[in-house]
């Protein structure tokens, strides 16, 4: 008994070999390109409000300690915050879309899907990521005129971190976003213990949010909430974001990330896999 104990130890210790965690990643991404439409989608709805807590949290730090500490301490207290929803997200399962940009494509370059179930998977997890979103959004949007704990400039001013830039900014930030989470995603899969994937997360999303880099999910529940809540702040301003933070997003995850690791780890473009 002692001896299958620690040897059960030591394999959960050990870490994982690189092509073990490209199977794993490939076995992952399969069993979501084979779920039903409306599982992913209700999966990604929840992953749309669950990650909403982390803009929830970064208003009410930002709240408790504007003008109270100096504002590099306050930047650095919102950076710690942002984790919060992505531990629930990546934890819990649920579909996330800057995830799948790395994640889904792999068996496509392992030659087990098509193009067009990528497109698909994609756009149902991103959809569903923004709906949830938007409902989130939703809730903050009256929570300031409720609760003290959240101040009415809030969302303004974590808004007006993503939105002053040039569309090339924006797009390079958010290739850098879209490559952590890609690593994000590598990483994780390679942990074998709880702890250790929270620790991950922790890591690299408050990289994301140390950098101010542009995350289409999050970034999205920022900007919307304050489009529901400022009136200096509009659509316009929304889509401009959106749209440039998406494209790199997906630039970051699927270049940086799944083109890279899969080419390295599969050098003789050998199909990987159960099948």
């Amino acid at each position: 008994m002692r001896n299958i104990k620690r040897d059960l130890k030591e394999a959960l210790n050990k870490p994982k070999q690189i092509d073990e965690i490209l199977k794993e990643q490939i076995e992952m991404a399969m069993h979501e390109h084979n779920r039903s439409s409306q599982d992913l989608f209700l999966s990604a709805i929840s992953a749309g409000l669950d990650v909403g807590f982390s803009v929830f949290l970064m208003a009410v730090v930002y709240s408790l300690f504007q003008g109270v500490v100096h504002p590099s301490v306050l930047h650095v207290l919102l950076a710690f915050a942002y984790p919060l929803g992505f531990i629930f997200v990546v934890v819990g399962k649920s579909e996330l879309f800057t995830e799948h940009t790395t994640l889904a494509v792999i068996p496509v370059l392992n030659n087990d899907v098509s193009i067009k179930s990528l497109m698909l998977l994609w756009t149902i997890v991103y959809v569903g990521n923004l709906l949830g979103g938007y409902a989130f959004s939703s809730i903050l949007s009256v929570l300031p005129s409720a609760f003290e704990v959240i101040s009415l400039n809030a969302f303004e001013s974590l808004a007006q971190k993503l939105i002053d830039f040039p569309w090339y900014i924006i797009l390079l930030s958010g290739l850098l976003a879209g490559w952590l989470m890609g690593l994000l995603s590598w990483l994780v899969t390679s942990s074998q213990e709880t702890i250790s994937r929270i620790m991950i997360i922790v890591l690299i999303t408050s990289v994301i949010g140390m950098g101010g880099l542009h995350h289409s999910i999050v970034g999205s529940i920022e900007v919307f909430t304050a489009v529901l809540t400022s009136e200096s702040i509009s659509l316009a301003d929304y889509g401009w974001v959106q749209l440039w933070s998406t494209l790199g997003n997906i630039v970051g995850g699927v270049v940086f990330v799944a083109f890279v690791k899969f080419s390295h780890v599969n050098p003789r473009n050998k199909h990987l896999g159960n099948s």
